[in-house]
């Protein structure tokens, strides 16, 4: 199988795409690049839990945005560029500290339209949610 990247992918790109974003503020790390998939994880510390002490849902919806986001950007072809049309997420456990790590891989990759699905699990290896997002992608203006 060959890789589903159209456009050169590495780490040190992904973070530098989202430096001073909300991706940087939240402590989301991209941590491994694979022919079909993106990992990336998020801390569950003062800036992500909810005041119950858990990671904040919305943060883990985030988590998946940013992987699926940046997945779509770079299966897309030069010069174009994904925006999210819907996302949803299951949340199935709960995390209170540690590290929860998403792992982003197509579904679908059209020429108009990709889906991704990201499983987020805590450190056990446990699944935290499951989220799947829709991305329109946009040719060059």
């Amino acid at each position: 199988m060959s890789a589903i990247w159209k456009k050169p992918i590495t780490l040190a790109l992904c973070t530098e795409t989202s430096a001073n974003t909300a991706v940087s503020h939240l402590g989301i790390e991209f941590t491994e690049i694979g022919d079909d998939f993106l990992r990336g994880r998020v801390p569950v510390d003062e800036r992500t839990r909810q005041p119950f002490g858990l990671l904040h849902g919305g943060v883990s919806v985030v988590l998946a945005e940013t992987l699926g986001s940046i997945g779509a950007f770079y299966a897309s072809p030069e010069g174009h560029r994904g925006v999210g049309l819907d996302i949803n997420a299951n949340h199935l456990r709960a995390a209170t500290s540690g590290w929860v790590t998403g792992t982003a891989r197509p579904v679908h990759i059209g020429r108009t339209t990709q889906v991704w699905q990201i499983d987020m699990a805590n450190d056990a290896g446990e699944l935290t949610c499951v989220s799947r997002i829709t991305m329109a992608i946009l040719a060059p203006r």
